[in-house]
C-alpha cells in the first residue's frame, strides 16, 4: 500500500492548526489569555469606570469646580456643552499626564437629579509644563489646547484635553464641546426630585447650585440661557 506523503503532511498541519485554535479559544474563554486591543483609551476607561459613582470620585479627592461666578455646568449655546467638572487638585498640581489619572472628571446632569460621567479631562498648568518641556503636552496622539490667563475660572494659563470616553461626541472624541451634552437639567441636579434614587450623584452636605453659562467671553443675557 502506497502512502501519499503530501496528503499526510497537509492533514497533520491542518490538525495542528485546529488544535492550536481550539487551545487559544479555550484560554480566552477561561481568562488565561487576552485579546490584543488597539484602543488607546482602553486603559483610561478601565481606570475611571469606578467614577460613575460620584462618591468614589469624591473619596479619591475630586471636588466640584465652579467659575468665578459660581457656575458649574459649562455650556456653549449653539455649539454644545462640557458639563459639571470634578477636579483633583493633587493631580493638577502634579504636572503629570497619565491616561489612568485624569485631572478632571466631567459629568452631565440628568433630569432625575443624578450626574452621569461622560468625559475625562487632562490638565496641566502652562508655566509648570513649559518649565520642563519644549513642546505641548500630548496624549492619545492629540495635542493639548491652551486656555490663557484671564479665563472664567480665574486660573493661571493651562493646557487641557477632553476625552469623551463615556459618551459619544458627534464632533470627535477629543473635541472640547459635545452637542449631545446639555446643561438643561443643572437645576434638577441642584434640587433632585424626591423620588430620585438615593445615589451619590448629589454631593452631601452641599449648597452647590450648578447653574450654567457660556465658557469664555461675557456672560449671555438671560434670554440666552437654556
Amino acid at each position: 500500500m502506497r502512502v501519499n506523503k503530501s496528503a499526510l503532511t497537509i492533514g497533520a498541519a491542518f490538525v495542528t492548526a485546529m488544535l492550536l485554535a481550539s487551545g487559544i479559544a479555550g484560554a480566552i474563554v477561561h481568562g488565561s489569555a487576552s485579546v490584543p486591543t488597539h484602543d488607546p483609551l482602553a486603559a483610561a476607561r478601565a481606570a475611571t469606570a469606578r467614577y460613575h459613582t460620584l462618591s468614589v470620585a469624591q473619596g479619591n479627592g475630586y471636588t466640584i469646580l465652579k467659575d468665578t461666578a459660581g457656575i458649574a455646568c459649562i455650556d456653549n449655546p449653539g455649539v454644545g456643552a462640557m458639563g459639571v467638572h470634578y477636579v483633583s487638585g493633587t493631580l493638577v498640581n502634579s504636572g503629570q499626564v497619565d491616561p489612568a489619572k485624569p485631572q478632571a472628571l466631567v459629568y452631565e446632569p440628568a433630569e432625575n437629579g443624578q450626574l452621569h460621567l461622560v468625559a475625562l479631562e487632562y490638565v496641566v498648568f502652562q508655566q509648570q509644563w513649559d518649565a520642563q518641556h519644549h513642546s505641548l503636552p500630548t496624549l492619545f496622539g492629540q495635542s493639548f489646547m491652551l486656555t490663557p490667563d484671564g479665563n472664567r475660572f480665574g486660573l493661571p494659563a493651562f493646557y487641557s484635553l477632553h476625552a469623551w470616553t463615556w459618551k459619544n461626541n458627534p464632533t470627535g472624541m477629543f473635541s472640547m464641546w459635545n452637542p449631545s451634552v446639555h446643561c438643561d437639567a443643572a437645576s434638577a441636579w441642584a434640587a433632585p426630585h424626591p423620588d430620585a434614587p438615593a445615589t451619590p450623584a448629589t454631593p452631601a452636605d452641599s449648597d452647590e447650585t450648578p447653574n450654567h453659562r457660556h465658557l469664555g467671553g461675557p456672560a449671555p443675557q438671560p434670554e440666552a440661557r437654556k
